[in-house]
């Protein structure tokens, strides 16, 4: 099982600036490259301070320069927010970039608030209805001379100019929840991300039949790669771990709260939660986020992922991204490059 960084900006208030947050994001990076992992991922989304990143593209044009070995991966595009052409001409120029380091992956976007902005009326069953479209699409423009007649985009005849460095075209990642996405993944010689979420053992395992069951279906196509995405955190001490646990429920009260789409939005920042809104949730307790997710010391993440390997995941990607301080995620990064993964060696 491979290890990657699964990193984007982000911040819950306006204590810190954009400056400084991508300064962080690039050392982060940084350390995962000459740490070993195999990729770093990072996404796409728009007019939300949780998650800053409107062009992954751009930001993995800097870091094809700032690192040397890690591969660079978008997790993900949102599909309805791109014409085909430009989608395959810009990730093409990225692959030139980065010496043939992209992956690409893409998905039909998960908050309501962006399709409201960028295309008002769309929903998710319309948005992944667009990505099942946009992939064929892109992998004929990178073909060439590559005509389309669909529901949401036609164009003549065309060629993506620049092509990848990668034939016949850098790996395609479709992040898939529903048996539905994981089908039309593995027919279309995609690979799949998922993330349980906070959702423990039980969904992770669900995941992994649903990727199966797809792949069973289809005994014809070369079984794609599957990665799992998750929080992760290596602690120091038990208060720090505990610390942790409270900081990723905290996280995914704010995750959960732009999901809903119902709070007040002033500059691109969710009005802050109170202590009484952050303890309604029972769901998200802070023990409920140590039992679902690899939260502890290294020797109970290397136990934790030990079990994802043995389910089949080809690829486990630490999702760092949290309310946490970056020296918290730092030093446990480094914990984990040091204490974990060598265990997978």
């Amino acid at each position: 099982m491979k290890f990657s960084l699964f990193v984007h900006m982000e911040r819950l208030d306006a204590n810190q600036n954009h400056q400084e947050l991508y300064e962080e994001f690039v050392e982060l990076c940084e350390i995962a490259d000459r740490g070993g992992m195999h990729a770093i991922w990072t996404g796409e989304h728009h007019g939300m301070d949780f998650t800053i990143a409107p062009n992954p593209f751009v930001n993995m044009a800097d870091l094809a320069r700032r690192t040397k070995n890690v591969r660079l991966g978008t997790g993900t595009v949102i599909a309805p927010f791109w014409h085909p052409i430009k989608l395959a001409g810009e990730a093409a120029m990225t692959d030139i970039i980065s010496g043939g380091r992209l992956d690409l992956g893409i998905a039909r976007g998960a908050y309501s608030f962006e399709y409201e902005r960028l295309l008002p009326g769309l929903d998710a069953w319309g948005a992944g209805q667009r990505m099942r479209e946009l992939i064929p699409a892109v992998k004929g423009i990178w073909a060439g001379d590559y005509a389309h007649d669909g529901e949401f985009w036609k164009f003549p005849s065309t060629t993506s100019a620049p092509k990848p460095v990668q034939q016949p075209h850098p790996p395609i990642w479709v992040a898939a929840r529903d048996p539905n996405s994981h089908e039309f993944a593995v027919a279309n010689g995609c690979n799949v991300q998922c993330t349980p979420l906070a959702n423990g053992e039980a969904e992770i395992a669900s995941l992994m039949e649903r990727f199966n069951a797809a792949c069973e279906k289809v005994p014809g196509v070369p079984r794609p790669k599957i990665m799992l995405l998750l929080h992760t955190y290596v602690g120091s001490s038990q208060a720090d771990i505990e610390q942790a646990a409270s900081e990723v429920s905290a996280y995914y009260n704010y995750f959960f709260a732009w999901f809903k789409n119902e709070r007040p939005i002033n500059q691109g920042l969710i009005a802050r939660l109170s202590e009484e809104e952050l303890a309604a949730n029972s769901n998200l307790a802070p023990e409920k986020m140590q039992a679902n997710m690899p939260i502890g010391t290294a020797d109970e993440v290397i136990k934790r992922l030990k079990v994802y390997e043995d389910l089949g995941f080809d690829e486990y990607s630490f999702w760092i991204d949290t309310g946490m301080s970056f020296e918290r995620k730092k030093a446990s990064l480094e914990r984990f490059i040091a204490d974990v993964m060598p265990a997978f060696k």
